[in-house]
């Protein structure tokens, strides 16, 4: 599944950058199985099903100073999108590294115009912050962004 979306036009929306080394994946996976110190992957599963519905990611970031956050991401395939899972995804991932992390912050963007992810996060507990302008290249064009956060003592949604 990696190596589709970093193949496929279109797969992961907005968020296609062009071509990617189709053989990346595996070399990852290979060396850490993608649960390194920095960043991580895991797969989003339909439990009833047993099937992937895409994946979740997180990795390490600062502002520039000693403090470090979370900024997570997800990607769920087209069929799978509209169906609750990724609010749930995002949620869960959050109260993992709430538990497991001593981290204060978890951060997401998102494009303005991708409302249904706008509502996912919303729902998995973020509040937004606020445009991050033209942060982001897609389609030839300087884009904005909207970012979001929970911070540890936000209550979480699950």
């Amino acid at each position: 599944m990696f190596r589709r979306f970093a193949t496929e036009p279109g797969l992961i929306g907005l968020d296609w950058t062009g071509f990617k080394d189709p053989q990346e994946p595996a070399r990852r996976f290979a060396t850490d199985s993608y649960l390194g110190a920095e960043n991580s992957r895991l797969m989003v599963e339909v439990e009833e099903e047993q099937v992937a519905a895409g994946f979740v990611s997180w990795a390490l970031r600062d502002f520039g100073g000693p403090t470090k956050h979370w900024e997570i991401g997800i990607a769920l395939l087209p069929e799978r999108r509209g169906h609750g899972i990724g609010w749930r995804a995002q949620a869960l991932l959050c109260d993992y590294l709430f538990t497991h992390t001593p981290l204060q912050r978890i951060q997401a963007g998102t494009h303005p115009e991708n409302i249904a992810e706008q509502k996912s996060l919303e729902k998995a507990g973020f509040q937004l912050e606020g445009v991050v302008r033209a942060c982001e290249f897609r389609d030839g064009r300087w884009c904005d962004g909207y970012l979001y956060s929970r911070l540890r003592n936000d209550p979480s949604p699950l």
